[in-house]
């Protein structure tokens, strides 16, 4: 029988400038349009703040300043993925959200050295499919521990 590991993994795939990204789909919430953010003083320059979700606060990354250190110019594609990591909800703010993909778990390969450093830590693999080549983001890593206890102080 076939491990789990090699079944097919279902991802959202996302856009930061030129180049494509996927988190698991059971990671994510929610895609959202832009809302209001509220922003919180003394943060880090990417977290951008809270947003009202149906209620609900929700801080809110802006993910390209956090992966690039070039903040997200918003327009009518930018959204807002919604995502849990470890009972802890936070809204990435992407570029636009493209796709729904299945990817073969033993298709992943390990970061290639052109992809910068600064990225690298936060990457899982990456994936090449039909002349594509997706970042697997690592939700845990890119929420380091003292940033998801300041999401959790900011959530309240």
């Amino acid at each position: 029988m076939t491990e789990t590991k090699e079944l097919d993994n279902k991802v959202i795939v996302f856009q930061l400038e030129d180049e494509e990204y996927a988190i698991p789909v059971d990671s994510v919430g929610s895609i959202e349009r832009v809302l209001p953010i509220t922003r919180v003083p003394r943060t880090a320059p990417y977290v951008k703040g809270v947003i009202n979700l149906r209620g609900v606060v929700t801080p809110v990354i802006d993910l390209k300043q956090k992966l690039k250190n070039k903040p997200t110019t918003f327009d009518d594609e930018t959204r807002i993925i919604i995502v849990n990591v470890k009972e802890v909800t936070v809204g990435l703010i992407v570029d636009s959200a493209n796709d729904v993909i299945d990817i073969m778990r033993d298709k992943i390969e390990p970061s290639p050295e052109t992809i910068g450093k600064e990225v690298k830590e936060f990457i899982e693999g990456v994936v090449k499919m039909d002349n594509r080549l997706f970042i697997l983001l690592d939700l845990e890593k890119v929420l380091f521990e003292e940033e998801r206890e300041e999401v959790h102080a900011m959530e309240g």
